[in-house]
């Protein structure tokens, strides 16, 4: 397999490398402490050959940190280098772990603030699954916003409750009846993060009953664990319990709950739109974190590094003993982790239980993803997976197909 285009650098510029104003609060500079060179623009795009997968754009990567609010911001990002589109598959619903995590969530959030016969929203709904869970468990009216939204792919025993829309969320979508809005794993995603949540707000105007439920990657993680495979292009915005509470607290909503989910990758934040002139609720437990996220970025760098010299030294273990090594997993980890420890040439396959992806192309790198039956005549020594949550389902998946290597997790 052919390297990637230029190795990864994992590096620490210092405290006077201001590069833009923090986009969360927009009243401080962003330090940057880990910068990237070349690395994928899209980590999720179909790509239908190796051709077309060696050539894809890269983009670098310079995360900032704001020493006021605790957010983290890659400060080189470019909107334009990235595609959103039916070529977007970020699905994760072909896992049986995912889908009971997805259905628990559901069913908390309708249970908790009473969802039957309302009016939801979700923003960035991509393939539909969560907001047709909110309608069918409580009976209510869905509008989902998403330009990658792809209809025959929206699988509900209640198609009128319904109705979808293949666009990004803006002020004109500002006049829908709201009871409960939901954007999940989509604020990661965009570069003025405070002005897009200020756009939510100001579209639920005087809906102070309205509930807002946000959930993105969880940043404290990240940086604590140096989990280098969670930090790609598309995600240009990365929040802690702190920095997520006291940006929609100055945008103007009362947080009811912030949490951390699925093996504490997922940080979730539940709030209402704050009257106005009403006085802002105090914080949620957690969210006085700005000296521990300070602390971990300093010293992100160079811990950073021993964790890539860790899994090199996987990877060159697996090779030196003859081991076909195969990535489970074809999504933003597996991009991400390639890229990093440029081990383009080193991992053999890459596979993926979602059958849209297959035979399609990893890229810069340009593995092709086989389907996991492939690995029967490939029998692979060492499969790496891309995330520890799904290491049972894999081992079981595996055992299906008369499997048995060794499994190693991120």
């Amino acid at each position: 397999m052919p390297q990637a285009a230029d190795t990864r650098e994992v590096t620490s510029l210092g405290t006077d490398s201001a590069a833009c104003l923090c986009p969360a609060c927009e009243k401080a500079p962003m330090r940057i402490f880990y910068t990237a060179r070349n690395v994928p623009t899209n980590s999720c795009i179909l790509l239908s050959t190796p051709e077309e997968a060696r050539a894809y754009p890269t983009g670098d990567i310079a995360l900032g940190f704001c020493d006021l609010c605790g957010f983290v911001f890659n400060t080189a990002f470019d909107l334009a280098k990235t595609e959103y589109s039916g070529r977007y598959e970020e699905t994760q619903a072909f896992s049986g772990t995912f889908n009971r995590f997805h259905r628990e969530l559901a069913e908390r959030l309708v249970n908790t603030y009473d969802l039957h016969d309302k009016d939801v929203l979700e923003i960035g709904c991509g393939k539909g699954e969560f907001l047709v869970l909110l309608a069918e468990l409580g009976n209510n009216r869905g509008v989902g916003i998403d330009p990658g939204v792809d209809l025959e792919r929206v699988e509900t025993a209640a198609p009128g409750l319904l109705k979808f829309i293949p666009d990004f969320y803006s002020e004109a979508y500002g006049d829908h009846k709201v009871d409960f809005l939901a954007c999940k794993m989509t604020l990661e995603h965009i570069p003025r993060a405070g002005q897009f949540v200020s756009t939510v707000r100001r579209g639920l105007g005087d809906q102070t009953d309205a509930v807002v439920f946000f959930q993105v990657p969880e940043a404290f993680r990240i940086f604590n664990q140096c989990a280098f495979e969670d930090i790609y292009y598309e995600h240009c915005a990365y929040f802690s319990v702190g920095s997520i509470g006291r940006m929609f607290r100055a945008i103007g909503f009362d947080a009811l709950d912030i949490a951390t989910e699925y093996g504490e990758q997922y940080l979730t934040i539940e709030a209402r739109p704050r009257a106005a002139g009403a006085p802002p609720k105090p914080p949620q437990p957690g969210e006085d974190d700005l000296a521990i996220m300070a602390g971990l970025i300093d010293t992100f760098a160079r811990r950073c590094r021993e964790r890539l010299d860790h899994w090199r030294g996987v990877i060159e273990e697996a090779k030196a003993a003859g081991d076909t090594i195969v990535l489970w997993g074809s999504g933003s980890k597996a991009v991400s982790f390639l890229s990093t420890l440029d081990a383009g040439a080193d991992i053999d396959y890459v596979t993926d239980i979602n059958p849209h992806r297959h035979n399609h192309f990893m890229p810069i790198t340009a593995q092709r993803i086989v389907p996991p039956a492939e690995l029967a005549a490939i029998r692979p020594g060492l499969v790496i997976c891309m995330n520890r949550v799904y290491e049972e389902e894999i081992r079981a998946d595996l055992a299906k197909i008369g499997l048995t290597p060794r499994i190693v997790s991120l």
